[in-house]
């Protein structure tokens, strides 16, 4: 298992000392989320002032754009890193996808399979000089003339990753990607029980092996150094459970606890706006099944304690305000590798 780290400040000036740091630290790799800010121009600057830890997006908001974007701009990354980045894909829901992004929400899982299948055949054309062919049900790429082909490179293999929560979603990252992005709103149980045997039938169908895929996640964690600050900071993550579970597509992680009925209240008071009632609704039992609670010392024993088997990359996920010192992080780090 490794360490990774979410990218902390997405001003373009920043990130090469941010990018530097994190690879100091030792953190293995560095992602970057499409929530306030484009997932993609930070780790191209990222890529130029680092050498060996890796960058990927966890994720990119995949139906806005099209697949041949997608292509470009991963191959450029990819790239300029020397074969360091990692492409995170994820479908987003219903409303974001029509009233954030303007665009048609269809079929989100054959319509994300499609997309990772016209990646490859893109890059396919590039690396190889192969003509291209595709043509699915919601994309068909078959012109590439020389003048618009970027040509081969030397690291060609991008890995692509998805992010998934049914089992569609799951069977089909074991089938086609090479890796799935867990959801922070997730639990052991959940994992054990709901996504692996999920990614391991779509692993059968592609005739591949578990070697050949990555689960990864950014977990939940409650640190500090005393009682008071891991109360303090244990609100903060019981908010962000709240807001995540009160979305419907949410709730088979739920559902695998018998919870099914705190995600229906959490829905009803998200529509009223009514956002301390729901956080009060997360009880302690919850808090301690979607977190890990510790001090910086302890939480990467942890971790590996809770997610040895069930995943091969983890990052921590502290939806509040933090300063710790590196050499602190550093030894965190070295928890993961020794």
């Amino acid at each position: 298992m490794t360490l990774d780290v979410g990218m902390r400040d997405y001003d373009l000036r920043a990130v090469p000392e941010c990018a530097r740091n994190s690879e100091a630290i030792g953190y293995d790799c560095i992602w970057t989320s499409e929530t306030q800010h484009d997932p993609f121009l930070p780790l191209a600057v990222a890529a130029t002032t680092t050498s060996s830890i890796k960058l990927g997006t966890s994720i990119a908001v995949a139906f806005p754009r099209s697949p041949m974007v997608i292509a470009y701009t991963a191959w450029d990354i990819q790239q300029a890193s020397a074969g360091r980045f990692i492409l995170g894909l994820g479908s987003q829901v219903k409303a974001h996808n029509q009233r954030r992004f303007s665009v048609k929400f269809e079929s989100p899982g054959p319509k994300l399979r499609e997309v990772v299948l016209a990646l490859r055949a893109i890059w396919e054309c590039w690396q190889k000089g192969t003509p291209l062919r595709f043509k699915g049900e919601f994309y068909t790429f078959d012109l590439m003339t020389p003048f618009f082909n970027p040509g081969p490179i030397a690291h060609p293999k991008i890995p692509v990753f998805i992010a998934g929560v049914n089992r569609y979603m799951c069977r089909m990252a074991g089938e086609v990607c090479d890796g799935l992005h867990v959801h922070p709103l997730h639990t052991a149980k959940y994992l054990r029980d709901f996504v692996h045997p999920a990614v391991e039938e779509g692993l059968r169908a592609g005739g591949r092996a578990r070697q050949d895929f990555t689960y990864a996640t950014a977990s939940f964690v409650v640190v500090g150094d005393t009682e008071r600050e891991r109360a303090q900071n244990a609100a903060a993550v019981k908010q962000q459970i709240a807001f995540y579970a009160s979305t419907r597509t949410y709730e088979p992680v739920l559902a695998a606890h018998g919870w099914e009925g705190i995600a229906q209240e959490l829905h009803a008071r998200s529509l009223e706006g009514d956002w301390a009632g729901m956080t009060r609704l997360i009880t302690d039992e919850m808090l301690d099944t979607f977190a890990v609670s510790g001090t910086y010392e302890d939480i990467g024993r942890k971790l590996r304690h809770r997610y040895t088997g069930l995943l091969d990359r983890v990052s921590l996920y502290q939806p509040y305000e933090t300063t710790v010192e590196e050499s602190r992080l550093a030894a965190l780090a070295r928890q993961f590798k020794d």
